[in-house]
């Protein structure tokens, strides 16, 4: 399994576990104002980067690209940003929407470099 592989699914079992957590937390305490953080990771971080993951270990030529790499780090950049990020903003702090708002463009940049490795050839 290439490098890069193991990085996207450490990573993503890593926001698997976290996600779980917060779940979890905001089940015992009925307080459910966390449910978009919640969502984002584990779509984003548990989902999307085990699908990286995957896909670059069944094409391990790809998964040595400068820009794939580029890619993990995006995506990883992107998600340690918005999860509290957007736990504050959720909770009522209005003043972390701009690092909502530059923590989604990053996810967006992350999977249109994902986009680029899978087409290119």
């Amino acid at each position: 399994m290439p490098q890069l592989s193991q990085w996207f699914i450490r990573t993503a079992i890593l926001y698997l576990i976290i996600g779980m957590a917060i779940g979890i937390g905001m089940a015992i305490s009925q307080d459910h104002r966390l449910v978009g953080a919640h969502a984002h990771l584990n779509l984003l971080g548990w989902v999307s980067m085990a699908i990286f993951g995957f896909y670059y270990n069944a094409n391990p030529h790809k998964a040595e690209w400068a820009l794939a790499k580029i890619q993990f780090w995006v995506s990883t950049v992107a998600l340690i940003i918005m999860i509290p990020a957007l736990a504050a903003l959720l909770l009522g702090n209005p003043q972390f929407e701009p690092a909502v708002a530059v923590a989604s463009i990053l996810a967006l940049l992350g999977a249109v470099l994902f986009l680029v490795n899978v087409f290119r050839k």
